[in-house]
């Protein structure tokens, strides 16, 4: 159990980093980022689900405010990823995917 928790989190770490660092880079920022908030939160959720079937308590309030943070992340990532394809700009809601990604980073370490 100790294995796939270690995997699944530097998974989960990988795919924050996709997502912080994509807005920064040239070429297919959106995709990357789009894969990256994807892959989080799929990863975040069988985190969650390691964390509940273990014997310590869970803080419910901490997990909600953390997915309440990533599908908004996930949705600025998917419109900046929609809107790239169409032509338009999609650079501010890259960054804003980004930065909504730090904060839920700060609620996970700091809550």
């Amino acid at each position: 159990m100790d294995a796939l928790h270690l995997i699944l989190y530097i998974l989960h770490m990988l795919a924050m980093l996709a997502i912080i660092v994509a807005p920064f880079v040239a070429g297919h920022v959106h995709v990357i980022q789009t894969w990256g908030a994807r892959i989080q939160l799929l990863v975040g959720l069988g985190l969650t689900g390691l964390a509940e079937a273990g014997d310590d308590p869970v803080n419910h309030a901490k997990i909600g405010t953390k997915l309440v943070i990533m599908i908004a992340v996930l949705a600025c990532a998917e419109i900046g990823n929609g809107k790239s394809k169409r032509g338009e700009n999609g650079k501010t809601l890259a960054l804003v995917a980004a930065g909504l990604a730090v904060v839920n980073a700060l609620v996970a370490f700091l809550w």
